[in-house]
């Protein structure tokens, strides 16, 4: 077959590629110039597109139009999937300030341009270094790469409407929410212990004055117990990263109908 002949089913691996750059983390990041992230989409596409064993031949009709789509929507969903994992260590840095008392003070996150919390940008930026230490980065674009075996580029019809798709969102939030927790328990807990002996200390102490000294003691013990549980933190965060594989590629297999 031609060049010409094979560039219809290119275009589509194309456009599915470069939708998931726009919602994958990291890689979907503004400070990252548009131009390297279109053109890193078509050297991936080229790469991808030479391992798919028969090209269809497919005309430029209504029918490609809504092949097109659907490649921007598979893609767009699997990077968002990527995203709403990683997420999770930022609802888990929201569960702290709100403890600590920096629930007030938000700032704005430069890659997204969106108000986020403090230790959960704090936390975002340590799991996005640990992605690029331990070369999970990669992982995220393995799973792109192989979607293209669970759902073909002429495939029109995609599994959206059936239970099993509604029970993997609700079980993929699910997870999601299972990690902030499992992020912020530690210093969520102490700090609840803390609230708890300053409350006795009011009781027992009228004279002082609670609301002055507990601020500043609740944000030494929470920094305290972010140190000690750093390790695990990250320990959480690694199994975060295998997470998303297991969910994106569930995702294919669901969608596909593979499974």
């Amino acid at each position: 077959m031609s060049i010409i002949e094979l560039f219809p089913a290119f275009l589509l691996v194309f456009i599915r590629i470069t939708a998931f750059f726009v919602t994958v983390p990291l890689l979907a990041h503004r400070t990252i110039p548009a131009v390297h992230r279109v053109g890193f989409s078509l050297f991936l596409a080229v790469i991808s597109f030479s391992t798919i064993k028969e090209p269809p031949t497919l005309d430029i009709d209504g029918l490609y139009m809504m092949l097109a789509v659907k490649e921007a929507m598979v893609g767009l969903l699997l990077g968002l999937i990527a995203y709403i994992m990683v997420s999770a260590v930022q609802i888990a840095g929201s569960f702290i300030d709100f403890q600590m008392g920096f629930a007030i003070a938000n700032i704005i996150d430069p890659q997204t341009g969106a108000q986020t919390p403090l230790m959960g940008q704090f936390f975002y930026t340590v799991t996005l270094l640990l992605m690029l230490a331990t070369n999970a980065h990669h992982l995220l674009l393995d799973g792109i790469y192989y979607s293209f075996q669970y759902i073909q580029v002429d495939q029109y019809a995609l599994n959206f409407g059936s239970e099993s798709f509604a029970y993997f969102i609700a079980k993929s939030f699910n997870q999601m929410f299972i990690i902030a927790f499992q992020i912020s328990a530690p210093v969520v807990a102490s700090l609840f212990l803390v609230d708890l002996a300053l409350g006795i200390v009011a009781r027992t102490v009228p004279q002082m004055n609670v609301f002055v000294v507990g601020l500043p003691i609740k944000m030494g013990v929470s920094f305290i117990m972010i140190i000690i549980c750093m390790g695990v933190i990250f320990g959480v965060v690694q199994h975060t990263f295998e997470t998303i594989v297991l969910t994106m590629r569930n995702f294919l297999a669901l969608v596909g109908g593979s499974s």
